[in-house]
């Protein structure tokens, strides 16, 4: 019996959980919430065993250690060669590819359909007190030496617990877990002494094969920063694992942090890892570990030969089901800690003749809560909780973070940007992660955290002229909606406050964004605009940078919120597309 698949409208068929219509009325009533606690954690975490060893998975929980609301993109596009394919389906279209249910779990779990009222009767998602008890149950299950736990990297920034500890707090919670090895990211923001501070906090190894010491000045020039793999004995088997840290962290983040380290895809010699893994080391399996994203690891899967796995990250896709190139299987776990990924191996004669996947899902209200992480969190929270807990203002409406244009949050930052820096048009970065506020819930000084927790969070204003933001939106078109996966740097369009247009995907590079307006007003080429900007390096390009009006982007967003105290923000984007009827379309570009 398995909730987190399309079995679930069964089980609650038979627990008497459905309406006489079979709709999404799940779980009404007093006696609704009583029968949900009568869903066992064995649901959850059932499995058919594969083999004696088994790797269990985790990526881009942003610093969420706490449960929290997570929904998924009702907007997610791509190239029209990529559109309705493995990292670019969401909705509608996500149900039908995985064969998903109205009402179920995996809906809540997968897609935005019927988000605000599932949202009501399952609860929260994630948390690291309620992951460990499925990962202490696979560990008993299969025994502890026979069970690793990988990280895919975007874990240590994301929260304020994370920025007020310099990752500290989340290093320890990623030790109660117990994870064993990770890549990395977003944890290159710390800069790279704290880095390696943490590193050396963690219990775990840290691993990269494409980042290299390219400062000739270095005693260790065009050498690795990192051990580029490890090997493990798991299950009686020998397994190799090689690191793939983000390539394009060196041009999606300030490369102040990372200055003298060089990040690519380095394909190369990724093959020459596996080669040595395979023939001098003679792993019987050779799994890569990366943050390249979903959809360049399939493009990776064949460049390469001899992976037997790769647990990608970056992109934040839940994916039920593995991925298969070139006989190497691709898996993904979602975001936020709302999965945890479970793989069997069965290895026999030096080869993986078998395996079994599923993603667990960490539905909080399902799953017993683990003290010791309840009591971890707690005092890495404490010193910050009178300012975190400080109720700033209410939402009427849903907000949430990722689309590919546009989402509620963003706007409600770019509008708390507008109102005290008085810009003719805000930037603000398009940046996956974040959370989700019901309509009605309070929001805490934490859930602005939650948005903008960076360690260059700095808000500026400065002049620039209407053909350099035209021609930089371009320029953003083309790294999001690139036919080769492999060029895109990851992150969805930057959103605009001020101004609205129209895009056509499927038009030449340079020439996609058409009825571009700031202030209702056609963009005037020669004109100046004053341009509000965070998270990014924007302001380089401008002019007359206003240095009385940098702050931090939170602080500028809390004392929004405390004005108006209650925030309702439009769900209508300001951005309309013109080649696609629908915001999740299917393979084809089908609507």
């Amino acid at each position: 019996m398995d909730i987190n698949r399309r079995d679930f409208l069964q089980i609650a068929a038979a627990l008497g959980l459905l309406g006489a219509t079979g709709g999404t009325n799940l779980f009404a009533g007093e006696a609704g919430k009583e029968r949900i606690k009568k869903l066992s954690f064995s649901d959850i975490v059932d499995f058919e065993a594969k083999g004696k060893a088994t790797l269990l998975h985790i990526c881009d929980m942003h610093a969420h250690i706490k449960p929290l609301y997570w929904r998924e993109p009702s907007t997610l596009i791509s190239a029209k060669n990529l559109v309705g394919t493995p990292g670019f389906i969401c909705g509608d279209s996500f149900e039908s590819y995985y064969g998903i249910e109205s009402g179920s779990l995996d809906q809540y779990f997968d897609t935005y359909n019927n988000f605000e009222t599932l949202a009501e009767k399952f609860g929260k998602m994630g948390g690291i007190a309620h992951m460990k008890p499925i990962i202490d149950h696979v560990k008993k299950e299969r025994g502890e030496k026979n069970v690793l736990l990988l990280d895919s990297g975007d874990t240590w920034q994301g929260t304020a617990v994370a920025l007020k500890t310099d990752g500290a707090a989340i290093v320890e919670a990623q030790n109660y877990l117990g994870v064993d090895v990770m890549v990395g990211h977003w944890e290159f923001t710390y800069g790279k002494e704290r880095v390696m501070e943490l590193i050396k906090m963690l219990k775990g190894e840290f691993i990269s094969q494409n980042v290299i010491d390219n400062d000739p000045f270095s005693d260790n020039f065009e050498e690795l920063i990192f051990p580029p793999y490890t090997i493990k004995e798991v299950g009686g088997a020998k397994i190799g694992i090689i690191g793939q840290s983000f390539p394009f962290t060196s041009t999606a983040n300030p490369k102040r942090f990372t200055e003298g380290w060089s990040f690519a895809l380095r394909h190369e010699s990724l093959q020459g890892f596996i080669d040595e893994l395979r023939n001098e080391k003679k792993v019987d399996c050779v799994v890569v570990l990366s943050h390249d994203g979903f959809s360049v690891d399939q493009e990776l899967a064949k460049k390469v030969k001899g992976v037997d796995f790769i647990l990608s990250g970056h992109t934040h896709d839940p994916s039920p089901k593995p991925i298969v190139v070139n006989d190497t299987v691709i898996l993904i776990a979602g975001s936020h800690g709302k999965y945890v990924g479970r793989l069997d191996l069965d290895i026999k004669n030096k080869k993986v003749v078998d395996y079994s996947f599923k993603l667990m899902p960490v539905a909080s209200n399902l799953i017993p809560v683990d003290k010791a992480g309840e009591e971890l969190v707690a005092k890495s929270y404490a010193p910050f909780d009178k300012e975190l807990n400080e109720v700033l203002g209410t939402t009427k409406g849903l907000l949430y973070k990722r689309d590919t244009f546009y989402s509620t949050f963003d706007a409600l930052i770019g509008q708390a940007i507008q109102a005290e820096m008085g810009s003719d048009i805000v930037f603000t970065p398009g940046y996956r992660w974040g959370t989700t506020l019901i309509p009605g819930d309070k929001i805490l000084k934490d859930n602005v955290y939650e948005m903008t927790a960076i360690t260059y969070p700095e808000v500026y204003t400065f002049d620039l002229k209407g053909e350099v933001i035209a021609n930089l939106m371009e320029d953003i078109a083309d790294n999001v909606f690139n036919e080769n996966p492999l060029l895109q740097q990851g992150g969805d369009m930057s959103r605009l406050t001020g101004a609205s247009y129209s895009i056509k995907i499927a038009a030449p590079s340079g020439k996609r964004i058409s009825d571009f307006k700031i202030g209702g007003k056609p963009i005037d080429l020669k004109k100046t605009y004053k341009v509000s900007s965070w998270g990014g390096n924007l302001q380089n390009a401008g002019e007359n940078l206003d240095e009385k009006k940098i702050r931090a982007v939170y602080e500028v967003v809390s004392d929004y919120i405390r004005k108006q105290k209650v925030v309702d923000i439009s769900m209508t984007s300001n951005v309309k597309v013109l080649d696609y009827d629908c915001g999740c379309p299917q393979k084809g570009a089908k609507c």
